[in-house]
């Protein structure tokens, strides 16, 4: 489990915990003072919703731990869930350890309390889980992530989807992938950046969306802004769906390309003050005016180029940590509008990360290019993504990385 799962288990633990303790104090309160301060009420109520109070927990934990109290609009309904759900089987378990059948009877019974006993026990779930859950739970989220992007090394991945062989492949012929070895290779290569000092955190699992592993492609970084793209292919449109949340987990500014424009994080390449736009297949003209208008206050010069022997601009051109730009010549549309170019001999080395300031990650399908890196003085990590390749992915494309 990664750091961000770990203070999210955390998170929503608490935000739990304050809900159901909250709840259970303000309905044995509310009971006790629609009887008229009787104080022998205290003892029926507490016993009356103690299980009740317990479920709830549970629930209220699983929803948290599932990203429900991160905003109120989802918080609202979780706790309307929480409360019904709650009520209904704290009523029903000890009806059932009395050894009452469950008939129709039983259930009218349970239904009616939903506008009656348990109606205060229902309304006040929807309302703690709403204020104060949400609040506890975004509160310790925020408090990690601070603490993480002191060092700003986090790598954000995405699982592989099981239809991860439906992925539209555009420039390459299409080629069966081995799903047994994608998600090998994947836990790879999130095993590498851990291993050379890297936070990783996983957006939720977006099963139904093949080409979703490929996360650069909806997110782009600037500093602590966050730009949320718009890709071109109305397929891969939910990806983005969600992600704010977690953008914003990392103290992250988030702002959106809008339609008409289309921009996609593989089209994006930066060196220095200076971003690399590829006017692709994928990016459009609209969204490259967008990224320069929200750039231009922070300093960057955007710079847009053609792409058109490649699917993404960092297809054919990414930079070592040096800002010496680098790319396999017969990929590249005009190597003369780069500051600084050097040719490599592998299409596959063209896409490095940049994991340190003398250490990149690279394509294992690259080792030409590999020894060519290390001769300049870096130390290169190799991860075979073969699997990966066949869809026109390269190494940059399957993590976004927050320093």
């Amino acid at each position: 489990m990664s750091v961000t799962w770990g203070r999210r288990l955390v998170a929503s633990l608490l935000a739990a915990l304050t809900v159901a303790v909250g709840v259970h104090v303000a309905t044995v309160f509310a009971f006790f003072f629609s009887n008229q301060f009787t104080s022998a009420i205290i003892g029926s109520a507490n016993s009356y919703f103690s299980i009740a109070s317990l479920i709830g927990f549970v629930i209220i934990f699983a929803l948290a731990l599932a990203g429900g109290l991160r905003v109120w609009f989802t918080a609202v309904p979780a706790g309307l869930v929480a409360g019904i759900i709650a009520g209904i089987i704290g009523l029903l378990i000890p009806i059932l350890q009395g050894g009452q059948v469950l008939d129709g009877s039983v259930v009218a019974y349970l239904f009616g309390t939903l506008l009656g006993v348990n109606t205060i026990f229902i309304l006040l779930y929807i309302v703690f889980a709403a204020t104060l859950g949400r609040l506890v739970y975004n509160a310790v989220l925020r408090r990690g992530a601070s603490a993480r992007a002191n060092d700003r090394r986090i790598a954000i991945v995405r699982m592989p989807a099981s239809t991860y062989d439906d992925g539209v492949v555009t420039h390459l012929e299409r080629v069966p992938v081995d799903a047994d070895k994608v998600d090998e290779q994947w836990d790879a290569y999130v095993k590498a950046f851990e291993a050379n000092g890297w936070t990783t955190s996983e957006l939720p699992f977006a099963d139904g969306l093949p080409d979703s592993v490929f996360v650069e492609d909806v997110v782009a970084l600037f500093g602590d802004l966050a730009v949320i793209t718009r890709p071109a292919l109305e397929s891969r449109a939910p990806e983005v769906e969600g992600i704010e949340a977690n953008l914003r987990d990392f103290g992250l500014r988030v702002q959106r390309i809008e339609a008409p424009g289309t921009l996609e994080g593989g089209d994006i390449l930066t060196v220095g003050d200076t971003v690399y736009v590829g006017r692709s297949d994928r990016t459009n003209a609209e969204g490259v005016r967008q990224l320069r208008a929200l750039l231009a206050p922070l300093g960057y010069v955007v710079v847009a180029v053609p792409v058109t022997k490649v699917l993404h601009l960092k297809t054919a051109v990414t930079a070592l940590p040096d800002g010496t730009v680098i790319g396999y010549e017969p990929l590249v549309d005009d190597v003369r509008l780069f500051d600084r170019f050097r040719a490599v001999p592998e299409p596959e080395g063209s896409a490095v990360v940049v994991l340190s300031d003398d250490t990149v990650l690279l394509s294992a399908a690259a080792p030409q290019t590999a020894a060519l890196i290390e001769d300049l003085g870096f130390t290169v990590v190799r991860v075979d993504i073969s699997e990966f390749e066949k869809r026109e992915g390269c190494v940059t494309c399957l993590s976004v990385r927050v320093r």
